[in-house]
């Protein structure tokens, strides 16, 4: 089957960005192609729910995959938004190899395949980790990125770098978004704004690694759905834009990791009970994105703030798993 511009490949599409992605794509009349490999790091019953309104849409086609392993499904695809990743800081830690394969292995499988099928319009979804802790704020995509501090941050650093060589060798258009701490309805539970959520929500004390001055740029699923879209419309210009690109994705305010707590607490209509513990290896202390260079190419804003967030995220939690009486 030839390529169309109107079927696009999700890797990743399980998952909590890439279950938005593709349910934005189909609205927007897209044919999706769907690839997870329902990796166990979180239960597959929390994927399969972020499914639900997907697998009853006839243009969305689930295959069910390891794209660093298996064959990856391109007959008819036109562009490829490859999300399918090894996440998490922390447990990188303990299984490096693992990430190396998922993020390294299985980026430069899907590039290639992409390549091999004449496909030439790829997003790729990267994480604001690469910077390190040696990135002065606001992080800059010229920024060099060479002092990761987790084999996660190393993997996706490395998988850029593979995106840039095939950009560069062959007719490809390629954007790399640098995603900044993404949350929303869906979120993975094991990051902090779930996890938090969850433990005040039932009354139970939650772990503050150090003195709760550590700031994140959080960005809320919408805006990064919003970059995604903008992205994958960019690698279809043709005009004289580089082959290759860099770009931050990020809500556009730094947030203290106390203030984070007390909005969530805010918004439970609870008092958080935190024990204090000392800063984990691997996590940074500061991320906070430059959006110009985004903004530029993409007429990327980011639109909603960390309090609407919050109270959109956790009604989502309470509609998802009851209020805590």
């Amino acid at each position: 089957m030839s390529p169309t511009a109107d079927k696009v490949l999700v890797t990743g599409a399980a998952g909590f960005i890439g279950s938005h992605v593709c349910e934005a794509l189909v609205v927007r009349g897209h044919e999706v192609v769907g690839v997870d490999n329902f990796d166990d790091f979180y239960p597959r019953a929390v994927k399969e729910r972020n499914l639900e309104v997907l697998r009853a849409n006839r243009a969305f086609r689930l295959v069910e995959a390891d794209v660093a392993r298996e064959a990856v499904p391109l007959d008819g695809v036109g562009a490829v938004v490859h999300l399918a990743a090894k996440a998490g800081v922390r447990p990188s830690l303990d299984d490096p190899a693992a990430y190396v394969e998922a993020n390294v292995t299985g980026t430069a499988r899907v590039l290639d395949a992409a390549r091999r099928a004449g496909i030439t319009r790829v997003v790729f979804g990267s994480s604001s980790s690469v910077y390190g802790d040696a990135t002065p704020a606001p992080f800059a995509e010229d920024a060099p990125a060479v002092e990761p501090i987790s084999p996660y941050a190393a993997s996706k650093r490395a998988a850029e770098l593979l995106a840039h060589a095939f950009a560069h060798l062959y007719p490809m258009r390629i954007v790399c978004l640098r995603f900044f701490t993404v949350y929303g309805p869906r979120q993975r539970p094991d990051l902090a704004i779930h996890r938090f959520t969850e433990r005040i929500a039932r009354g139970q004390a939650i772990r503050m690694h150090g003195d709760g001055s550590s700031e994140r740029d959080y960005t809320y699923i919408s805006d990064a759905v919003d970059g995604v879209l903008a992205a994958l419309t960019r690698t279809g210009d043709r005009g004289p834009e580089a082959a290759f690109e860099l770009l931050n994705i990020g809500g556009g305010a730094r947030v203290r990791l106390d203030r984070l707590i007390a909005l969530i607490a805010a918004a439970l209509g609870r008092e958080p009970r935190i024990e204090r513990h000392p800063d984990q290896p691997g996590d940074v202390r500061l991320t906070a994105a430059d959006l110009r260079r985004a903004e530029r190419a993409l007429g990327y804003r980011p639109r909603v703030g960390i309090e609407e967030g919050i109270r959109s995220f956790v009604r989502w939690y309470e509609e998802t798993h009851g209020r805590q009486s």
